[in-house]
């Protein structure tokens, strides 16, 4: 975690004295526990690309993250406000009110070190799992949601091929400037 803590210490804030970190990887390649990981040791506050994306928007979302939280940061904002979508029906997340901004912010997801990001991004991660971990880790994820195991397995298919398209054009894996891996315990690789 030292060596981290340096590399990061020394990344040039982007946003208005802001230094972002961006994990990303595949649906299921362990972000969420990466981010919560590195939040809590680095005391940063994470923003999920989840809440702007959805299965029916997984790729075209990120003017609403420039637009709900880089250009606050940029404007001054001491605080960020902003209402997720809804991945399910019948699912409608509470708005994020007065989330603070901090010295050190994660951007966690999927298309989170995507090209459009790059003015804005200090540093990124790349969380290297196999696709059949990921997989299965979605569909146990998603179970609680009311579809059958047959019916999200379609879902991921689906959300893998949307995935595939990113990782062909922004290729996050090769940008990235720590490669983790998601099948071993993040502590040791940090």
């Amino acid at each position: 975690m030292t060596n981290l803590l340096q590399k990061l210490s020394s990344a040039n804030p982007k946003v208005r004295g802001t230094v972002f970190i961006a994990i990303d990887g595949h649906g299921g390649s362990g972000k969420s526990s990466l981010a919560q990981l590195l939040g809590k040791k680095l005391k940063a506050e994470i923003i999920h690309t989840d809440d702007f994306a959805s299965w029916d928007n997984p790729l075209n979302w990120h003017p609403l993250v420039i637009r709900d939280v880089f250009d606050p940061i940029r404007a001054g904002a001491v605080s960020l406000n902003y209402q997720p979508s809804s991945w399910w029906e019948d699912h409608y997340p509470a708005q994020v009110k007065n989330q603070p901004v901090t010295a050190i912010m994660i951007l966690e997801g999927v298309g989170s070190s995507r090209r459009e990001f790059d003015a804005y991004i200090s540093y990124r991660i790349f969380v290297d799992t196999p696709k059949e971990v990921c997989m299965e880790r979605g569909i146990v994820r998603d179970m609680n949601v009311g579809k059958t195991r047959g019916e999200l397995t379609d879902i991921w298919e689906k959300w893998f091929e949307n995935e595939k398209a990113y990782m062909l054009r922004d290729d996050p894996k090769t940008k990235a400037d720590l490669i983790v891996e998601g099948t071993k315990p993040f502590i040791d690789q940090i």
